[in-house]
């Protein structure tokens, strides 16, 4: 039998309110980013999901490090210097791929389960952006299994290029291999913690959204995106850079919930800024209307 979900009462008004908000922002032409804004707030809030791989069971006996995880460094560096292998074989230095908020995914491209999920589901929810790849954003993978190669990079690419079913750039996303020691300094600044069993890895399921200089804006969990998440997380890495005006709206409407590691719409502070505004707006009304009739009251005396 399936499983109904339990009635939201706080999501029903959500859209309720929503709804009837947009409908009158367009009949007064409203800024269409604004518009933009509050329309994404009303998609489900993703799952946060670690899923466990399957391991022989000589790995399974190995002893599982108390240290798996992630640490989330939020506003720390990363290292922009560090150099790795991209999937033509080229030595690239992060820092030239980092020129925007990025989206990087620690993943190794051997990992059938979680990493493909995580990729594959990135995949699908990049043509819903309305930012640009390459211009706007760019994503990043990133193995941390140093006996990956290029080829394997590459061959990966074609994959979830092609998942994306719509015209991406290559430029846009880009898939990386690397030594040992550039892995681990950057998996380390990112507080992303993980462990080789056998030929499978145990490791936390994460993406990272970065800003131009390397900074660590947000952590978004799970397998399935959202592409809601995704555009606040790129407009809050682009610092300022689309307008303060569209920032300082975004802040004031959405704020990001780390039990549920999304963002949430701000129904009470919206809906209270609303009511004042029309109470105000009421008041004048009242206040011009008045004077209008003891002008004329006036006159015809």
């Amino acid at each position: 039998m399936k499983r109904m979900e339990p009635f939201n009462v706080n999501r029903f008004y959500t859209k309720a309110f929503l709804n009837l908000f947009l409908a009158r922002a367009v009949s007064i032409h409203a800024p269409a980013m604004l518009i933009l804004l509050l329309m994404l707030c009303v998609s489900p809030a993703a799952a946060h999901v670690e899923e466990e791989h399957h391991f022989s069971p000589e790995a399974a006996q190995q002893p599982v490090s108390a240290s798996l995880g992630v640490d989330e460094h939020i506003g720390s560096k990363l290292p922009l210097d560090l150099v790795f292998r991209d999937e033509t074989g080229k030595a690239v230095r992060l820092g030239d791929l980092v020129s925007g908020p990025t989206i990087i995914l620690p993943v190794y491209y051997g990992c059938t389960n979680v990493c493909y999920n995580l990729q594959w589901g990135l995949a699908r929810v990049l043509p819903q952006l309305k930012s640009r790849p390459v211009s706007e954003y760019r994503v990043i993978s990133v193995s941390f299994d140093e006996q990956e190669t290029p080829a394997q990079a590459a061959r990966f690419k074609k994959i979830y290029l092609a998942a994306t079913q719509a015209p991406f750039p290559e430029d846009g996303w880009r898939f990386l291999t690397g030594e040992k020691t550039a892995i681990r300094q950057l998996t380390d600044a990112a507080g992303f913690h993980f462990q080789r069993k056998g030929q499978d890895f145990i490791h936390p399921v994460v993406s990272l959204v970065v800003s131009a200089d390397g900074s660590i804006i947000r952590y978004l969990y799970g397998t399935t995106f959202l592409a809601k998440d995704l555009s606040l997380a790129l407009l809050e890495a682009r610092e300022g850079k689309t307008g303060a005006t569209v920032r300082k709206v975004m802040e004031y409407c959405f704020t990001f919930d780390p039990s549920q590691k999304t963002y949430v719409f701000n129904l009470l502070r919206v809906s209270a800024t609303v009511v004042i505004v029309c109470v105000a707006g009421f008041l004048v009304f009242l206040l011009l209307t008045g004077k209008k009739r003891r002008s004329s009251k006036t006159e015809d005396s």
